[in-house]
């Protein structure tokens, strides 16, 4: 379902558009949390410090990554909102493509340089193992991430806000699930604690590309009109 921004109320229209938006910034954080409390309860204090060094890098490189995806939106909505379709589809390849590129790029220098990374931020000897396989796995995984980020921002930009908020609370509690299994049950460490992470962002950015193929048609890449 898409929405136009430019007709109606416009209070109405922004508050509609937000409050997902808001939601979702404190279902964000819940995914945070989770992540602090388990790791933290389960692997101790060694473990929870190296999740928080890496998340601090991770958090760096996706973001600026994840900075890319939301700035080509604002040129899929300026289409969107002047009715030019054929420009939102090609804004839409746009966007796959280049971040298809970034992330390669971002994917490779992170992964094969992460120890070096996590030593000029002096990381202490007792965590630096837990921390550089954590960080390996969210990097080398990174396009789960990105996947889902790509689809959400495409989302918003034809003013739909609500189904990213959907997919991604779906996506804490698969994450809260997976990280009580992986690292409880099977006793998979701090290795578990990333898989766990990585597999609810890919299964968010996986159903994020079935609902736009399936209900927003406006953005499937190659459509004809």
């Amino acid at each position: 379902m898409t929405r136009t921004l430019t007709k109606g109320n416009p209070l109405k229209l922004i508050i509609l558009f937000t409050l997902p938006l808001l939601f979702g910034n404190l279902f964000q954080q819940l995914y945070t949390f989770t992540d602090t409390l388990i790791v933290g309860r389960a692997l101790g204090v060694n473990a929870l410090a190296a999740v928080s060094l890496s998340a601090s890098i991770n958090f760096l490189l996706v973001g600026f990554a994840q900075g890319f995806t939301a700035g080509t939106a604002i040129v899929t909505a300026r289409r969107f909102g002047a009715g030019d379709y054929v420009g939102v589809r090609r804004s839409m390849a746009t966007t796959i493509s280049l971040t298809i590129v970034l992330t390669a790029i971002v994917t490779s220098i992170s992964v094969f340089f992460n120890r070096e990374i996590l030593a000029l931020m002096q990381t202490p000897p007792a965590v630096m193992d837990q921390a550089s396989i954590f960080l390996s796995i969210m990097l080398g995984f990174m396009f789960t991430t990105m996947s889902y980020n790509l689809a959400t921002n495409a989302m918003r930009a034809v003013g739909n806000s609500r189904a990213p908020l959907i997919f991604l609370i779906i996506a804490v509690f698969i994450n809260i699930l997976l990280e009580l299994l992986f690292i409880v049950v099977f006793n998979w460490g701090i290795a578990g604690a990333a898989f766990a992470t990585v597999f609810a962002q890919f299964v968010a950015g996986g159903l994020s590309f079935i609902y736009i193929y399936r209900v927003l048609p406006v953005l499937k890449v190659g459509k004809k009109i």
